[in-house]
């Protein structure tokens, strides 16, 4: 029996540039599609004919693998990487619990990275982590304001996975900009200690260079935070300013 395949867009070494892990180095497997449309997402949403693949964790060449890529074609590709040397491997995307199936069978398979495997996530599809829990180290769990968004609330989606998530290292990120509501920070606030004392990273959105949140609205959302969570940090996307990929 074959192993499944999934669409990648590509799998590179870099400096994690979001979250509590900030400047870490960590294997990164982009996997293509989402099932949200984020007014501020930067991300390719459609399924890439190519995966690029760099050669080696050093040097920037790429290799175009056709898609999809087997589970085989991705355990290559992250030996090559040198995981020994990474902190983590990132599963990213677009959302990569969409190719679960596929992930299954990639996690065992992989190569040991320093912690493990860190999944990033939008946090709207928990029966899909559910299955995944036993090859995961550290969930990085976006909670998704419909105000900075643009899409519809997914409050009780979000409230099931973290609670699967809390077996786990686990975090929460909110993106945060001048239109964020007070009363969906309060939610989200809501959902997060209802799974316990976990670590909240206020990330604002970059635009052009700039933060769309000025610092009053941060520090403010900051101390609301750290009445009810001891972990609270404003951290933006530090992987832009460094002008890593």
């Amino acid at each position: 029996m074959s192993l499944p395949a999934a669409p990648l867009v590509e799998i590179f070494s870099s400096l994690q540039g979001e979250g509590i892990f900030v400047g870490c180095r960590q294997i990164f497997l982009r996997l293509a599609g989402c099932n949200l449309q984020c007014s501020y997402c930067d991300t390719f949403h459609d399924i890439p004919q190519y995966c690029r693949c760099q050669a080696d964790p050093v040097r920037g060449d790429f290799r175009l693998i056709p898609n999809p890529l087997t589970v085989q074609e991705v355990v290559k590709r992250v030996k090559a990487l040198s995981p020994h040397l990474h902190h983590s491997l990132s599963l990213t995307g677009g959302e990569p619990l969409l190719h679960a199936t596929f992930l299954a069978e990639l996690l065992p398979r992989l190569p040991k990275t320093r912690e493990g495997i860190y999944l990033e996530t939008n946090g709207t599809l928990p029966e899909q982590l559910e299955p995944l829990l036993p090859y995961v180290d550290t969930i990085a769990m976006d909670i998704k304001l419909p105000s900075t968004a643009g899409i519809r609330p997914a409050w009780e989606e979000h409230r099931r996975f973290l609670q699967l998530a809390s077996c786990r290292r686990v975090f929460v990120k909110l993106i945060v900009d001048h239109e964020s509501r007070e009363e969906e920070i309060e939610e989200a606030l809501r959902i997060i200690r209802s799974a316990g004392d976990i670590p909240l990273v206020l990330q604002p959105v970059t635009a052009g260079g700039k933060l769309r949140a000025g610092p009053a609205k941060l520090f403010a959302w900051q101390a609301r935070a750290l009445e009810v969570l001891s972990d609270v940090r404003v951290i933006p996307q530090v992987h832009k300013w460094l002008g890593c990929p």
